[in-house]
């Protein structure tokens, strides 16, 4: 760090004499950034990873913190590409150090000018700044009939499957992910508790490990069993998961198990997101080759938000059973057929027509 000459500071704020000041300070800054992350009620994993990249971009730097400018910023980002990280990584660092910027200038701008004479600039703006996570990651999902084959054939298959449990828990999984979109790390957390058939005609499932935003923790919500998933939840209920253990009616015991007893816990233990991704990639492979290591949970979920919106439900209803905080992340999962677009312009067409034929 070099020395920071000052220019008639105010006798309330400290005199950065020595580089060891300004490396204080500026550990400073960044432990007061940690401490207000923390009370918005960020999660210590998202602490953590926002400090690193902090971290990772001052070591490239020349001056202290405060000093850094967009250039230093496109240097930054453009060895961050040159290293290969993946889009989401670069744009994942660069809205880390524009909110980190955000707070420095909101709380430490007067501070540090009187200080150090510097006026401290955001290095991160619309032209540096990677246009969003998703960027170059359009999940365009498989056809109705594709989907449609792949899960009858995986569904009659079960009753032969070496391992029938197994076989039946991975499809009730898939099944969760094309009928209802929730996440994995959804599905995997369920509860036995967690379905309730009294709530509402179709019944609803608790999800309290839902995706909270900026890591802010879980956010929960209740999922409506539509589109056929009250009869599969019946089915996985009633048929299959009494088989695995005695603990089927034990309210505390997860949805989906795995094949292993805890022994601590007296019940089954729950199964990993790596079984469930192998079961959909096994079965994928099999039943529809086409799309052998293409189709994830994740493309599953896009399938269920443009099957449902295809089908006529609203992009809001969508919002809310996906559990997305803002509609244009909605919007994203939509992926209509062509004839979908064109049945719509048409209809508009024939809308103005018929105005101006009463209007005539």
């Amino acid at each position: 760090m070099k020395l920071v000459a000052l220019r008639g500071g105010s006798g309330d704020d400290e005199v950065l004499r020595t580089a060891q000041d300004v490396e204080d300070f500026e550990q400073e800054i960044v432990d007061e950034y940690a401490i207000a992350m923390a009370a918005a009620g960020l999660s210590d994993g998202h602490i953590r990873s926002t400090r690193a990249t902090i971290i990772e971009f001052a070591r490239t730097l020349t001056g202290p913190l405060w000093e850094a400018s967009f250039a230093d910023a496109d240097r930054f980002l453009a060895e961050q590409r040159r290293m290969g990280h993946a889009v989401s990584t670069r744009a994942g660092k660069a809205g880390a150090l524009a909110l980190f910027y955000e707070f420095i200038v909101a709380r430490y701008q007067g501070q540090i000018h009187r200080m150090t004479g510097v006026v401290v600039d955001q290095p991160i703006d619309e032209f540096n700044r990677q246009s969003g996570a998703s960027l170059g990651k359009v999940r365009v999902p498989p056809s109705d009939a594709e989907v449609d084959g792949l899960f009858a054939s995986w569904r009659g298959s079960i009753p032969e499957a070496r391992k029938y449990l197994p076989a039946a828990r991975d499809y009730f999984a898939a099944s969760l992910w094309r009928r209802l979109g929730l996440r994995i790390t959804e599905t995997v957390m369920l509860d036995i508790r967690d379905w309730r058939p009294d709530l509402g005609g179709f019944g609803k499932l608790h999800v309290r490990f839902g995706k909270g935003s900026r890591g802010r923790g879980f956010k929960a919500r209740l999922v409506l069993a539509i589109n056929g998933a009250d009869q599969l939840i019946d089915w996985w209920l009633a048929e299959v998961r009494h088989q695995f253990g005695e603990d089927w009616d034990n309210p505390d015991a997860p949805m989906l198990p795995s094949e292993r007893f805890d022994e601590d816990l007296g019940r089954c233990g729950r199964v990993s997101d790596f079984s469930l991704r192998r079961g959909l990639s096994v079965q994928t492979d099999r039943f529809l080759p086409a799309w052998s290591g293409r189709l994830t949970p994740h493309v599953l979920r896009h399938y269920c938000a443009s099957s449902l919106y295809g089908s006529g439900m609203d992009l809001k209803a969508i919002q809310e059973l996906l559990g997305h905080q803002w509609l244009s992340t909605t919007s994203g999962y939509i992926h209509v057929r062509s004839e979908h677009v064109e049945l719509a312009w048409r209809s508009a067409n024939q809308r103005v027509e018929a105005r101006f034929a009463e209007e005539g």
